[in-house]
């Protein structure tokens, strides 16, 4: 079976396509394509809380040019999600509703929580030693989600309106980051000196790769401080120079390393995985679950 997860975000638009292959009984997921296109939905949005006619016409463009992709690899099921930007544009309707008459793709506007819950449809921390707890952070450019695993359960699913673009912009207020920490403090209070985190997005795929660390290992929390002060010293455009970094990516990877170092340190957590997944991927197995 092919498969394939479109994944509008508040800063970029993705295309994942993958196979899914039952072994025993057990489907393994094998990526074949991964297509991003920087649509910065939440410049626009976080501003004037709309979708404006050209940033509608760049999502018309995307999505058709994901459909035709989808056909060459001949996938069998496409899933379309959209979040924090779409969630808070409101014009978000009409905007969908041109997408799925002009392509026949919908595309699902999903709440912060479901966002959180999707990421954890990847499972990893089952994966990973029964000894620890794990708190999956995905940060976005307009949210950042948080999931908590701690003996062989969830124990929540949570979004906050913290993420990248918001911080650039300067829309993020004191009392936000105090409610997070609070929250992270309050939830994961009894697993001191157990917590360990699991980085999702792309930002923190992008240090993992600047670190040169082995894939299956962590990143401590201080290696992600001398990032976050070492890419803070340098204007944008030496950063995109000295790290050979795209636009998109050389803004945004600043805030994003903020967000990860303050819920690493509320959760007492010392290290982060990086397992290379996302949204996308939580997609993907939730349609895969659903046409089974």
């Amino acid at each position: 079976m092919r498969l394939a997860a479109i994944d509008i975000g508040s800063n970029a638009a993705r295309l994942l396509i993958s196979d899914v292959i039952t072994n025993n009984g057990k489907p393994e997921f094998n990526k074949l394509n991964l297509v991003r296109v920087p649509l910065r939905l939440g410049f626009d949005v976080f501003d004037t809380r709309e979708i404006p006619a050209e940033k509608t016409a760049m999502i018309l463009d995307t999505i058709k040019g994901y459909q035709f992709l989808c056909r060459a690899y001949r996938v069998d099921h496409i899933k379309a999600a959209a979040t924090s930007a779409m969630r808070g544009a409101s014009n978000a309707r009409e905007v969908i509703d041109r997408v799925r008459a002009e392509t026949g793709i919908l595309i699902e506007v999903i709440s912060g929580s479901s966002e959180a819950s999707l990421i954890y449809e990847n499972h990893i921390a089952e994966n990973l030693d029964k000894e620890h707890a794990y708190l999956y952070i995905d940060v976005g450019g307009g949210s950042t989600e948080l999931t908590f695993f701690a003996g062989n359960k969830l124990i929540f699913s949570s979004s906050f309106d913290i993420g990248t673009i918001r911080l650039l912009k300067k829309q993020v207020t004191d009392p936000q980051w105090e409610g997070m920490k609070e929250f992270i403090r309050r939830e994961t209070r009894h697993y001191i000196d157990q917590v360990v985190a699991i980085g999702s997005g792309g930002n923190i795929n992008k240090v993992f790769s600047l670190s040169k660390k082995k894939e299956g290992k962590p990143l401590h929390i201080d290696l992600l401080k001398d990032y976050y002060k070492e890419f803070s010293a340098f204007s944008l455009p030496e950063r995109m120079r000295v790290y050979k970094l795209r636009e998109d990516r050389a803004d945004v990877i600043v805030p994003a390393l903020q967000i990860y170092v303050n819920v690493m340190r509320w959760a007492n957590a010392q290290e982060i995985y990086v397992p290379k997944i996302g949204l996308a991927d939580g997609l993907i197995q939730h349609l895969y679950e659903e046409v089974r």
